[in-house]
């Protein structure tokens, strides 16, 4: 497994918390964009947008870059694998879990279909 530091993580976690932060780096996804076209959807002002996207910067997800007046916003994707691979750690216990509701959702599926048979074909139920 990569070794990703800590800090790392945090902020790319605390990045991906925020709704808005998502749907920018969706945006990004598609290209880069200025700043104020991260803005524009949400309605807010630059100095809000920006805050948004030095969050974004700290967890190492977008690079800015300035062209004369106009700040340039690119996806970095790299750090989204770190958080996936942080993920995928647990992926063995929620198969685990989930393998084991599935199991249990048939055993009861099986018991209830013996109820609603006939009563000429029920089979009788083991005693506990």
């Amino acid at each position: 497994m990569v070794d990703y530091r800590s800090e790392q993580l945090d902020a790319v976690f605390h990045a991906l918390a925020d709704p808005t932060r998502r749907a920018m780096l969706r945006r990004l996804a598609d290209g880069e964009r200025s700043v104020g076209e991260l803005a524009e959807p949400f309605r807010m002002t630059l100095a809000a947008a920006s805050k948004h996207i030095k969050s974004l910067e700290r967890a190492g997800l977008i690079e800015r870059t300035v062209r004369g007046r106009i700040h340039v916003c690119r996806l970095q994707p790299a750090p989204l694998h770190g958080g996936y691979e942080w993920l995928r750690h647990y992926e063995r216990f929620w198969s685990q879990r989930l393998d084991l509701l599935e199991a249990l959702l048939h055993e009861d599926d099986r018991r209830g279909a013996q109820d609603t048979a006939p009563p000429s074909r029920r089979k009788p139920r083991p005693r506990d």
